[in-house]
């Protein structure tokens, strides 16, 4: 099987974190079959989502091949990818090979379903995707039974060929350990204890409507904890951005904080708060609660779907609503214990070696190997 890995050289979040973990669970949980990287990768390196994973002087050749691909006219990728049962591609490419069956991965469909929280160039992007890989692939991925269902509803998509298969979460948020997270969140000047949120600054995360409901909280609550807000600045309206950068009362913002830090950053939180408009999976809840965090996620999408009864939620439309889950879980050890554990459990069902078995089970059918 050959693996499109493309995004692995691109400045990206989630769908690079998934695609570097998603390639190394396979590749180690492979059994009597073989996986190929496309570009022509090999051993990935250092991850992180700000780089490529090769290095610019191995970057720069492979997304000139990716380029070329793309403004071929002809299947380029027909003589340039290696002979395989199936061509897994991402959603970089837009003229894939057609000697073999192709599969893809649907991640989630807010590009036609919120088309104003997009740049125009990614929503047209997505609609060059629908008609290029999803409509005319084999089979398909989607991360979550709402991603699937928004498919089959708004892209037309045949259900029977989309199978669910829940992304993995990565094994250092389960074992980050209370100690050394202190330990880290001293490192980045974070005395008090805090709320956090991680995740790109753009329309879709909500982040403007945190703000403003955090500040909604009574001056006791925020004097005793802090909003710490982690991540870039993504597309979009840059009037919340602007605000973190220019520094909130109460509200840390760190921007990009490495992924090896990630974990423990997020072990040494009082709770987690994610309350996005739309996600397909949301990575960043499911790691709060890898490593025992309390959840307040929105109860929009795929969010109600991972958290199940491991966390609160709330309208993400509602300001009000938002601050009176803060305020629960910051006013209730007991209740964020009683989560926390909660949580941890649940997010136990989300493993990169679960996923890559299934996974390989999806290739195998779709090769007609089983």
């Amino acid at each position: 099987m050959v693996l499109d890995a493309s995004p692995l050289l691109l400045r990206s979040a989630g769908v690079k974190n998934y695609v570097y973990y998603w390639a190394r669970s396979l590749a180690e949980h492979a059994g009597p079959n073989r996986l190929k990287l496309f570009p022509f990768l090999g051993e990935l390196g250092h991850f992180g989502h700000e780089k490529s994973v090769v290095g610019p002087l191995a970057t720069l050749p492979r997304l000139g091949l990716l380029y070329a691909a793309n403004v071929c006219p002809v299947p380029f990728l027909n003589w340039v990818t290696p002979r395989s049962d199936i061509f897994h591609a991402s959603h970089q490419v837009w003229n894939p090979p057609r000697k073999t069956p192709m599969t893809s991965t649907i991640y989630d469909v807010t590009c036609w379903l919120m088309p104003e929280v997009h740049a125009a160039a990614n929503v047209k992007a997505a609609d060059r995707i629908a008609d290029c890989v999803f409509r005319p692939a084999e089979g398909l991925i989607a991360i979550s039974e709402c991603t699937r269902s928004d498919a089959v509803r708004v892209l037309g998509l045949a259900p029977e060929k989309i199978e669910v298969i829940y992304p993995g979460i990565a094994p250092a948020f389960f074992a980050a350990k209370p100690g050394p997270a202190r330990e880290v969140a001293e490192r980045y000047g974070l005395a008090k204890p805090y709320a956090l949120y991680v995740g790109s600054i753009e329309p879709r995360k909500n982040v403007g409507t945190l703000l403003d409901a955090w500040h909604g909280l009574s001056r006791d609550l925020r004097d005793e904890f802090e909003l710490v807000v982690v991540g870039l600045w993504g597309w979009g309206d840059r009037t919340v951005y602007d605000r973190l950068r220019a520094g909130i009362p109460g509200v840390r913002y760190l921007g990009y904080v490495p992924e090896q830090d990630l974990p423990w950053l997020t072990a040494a939180a009082t709770i987690f708060v994610y309350v996005s408009l739309y996600e397909g999976f949301g990575l960043p809840v499911g790691q709060a609660m890898a490593a025992g965090i309390p959840v307040l996620g929105s109860m929009a999408s795929a969010l109600p779907e991972v958290v199940g009864d491991a966390g609160l939620l709330a309208d993400p439309h509602s300001r009000e609503e938002i601050r009176a889950g803060i305020e629960r879980l910051l006013l209730s050890p007991s209740l964020r214990a009683e989560l926390g554990e909660r949580g941890r459990k649940r997010a136990g069902a989300f493993t990169w070696e679960q996923c890559a078995r299934e996974s390989w089970r999806f290739f195998e059918r779709v090769a007609g190997k089983e």
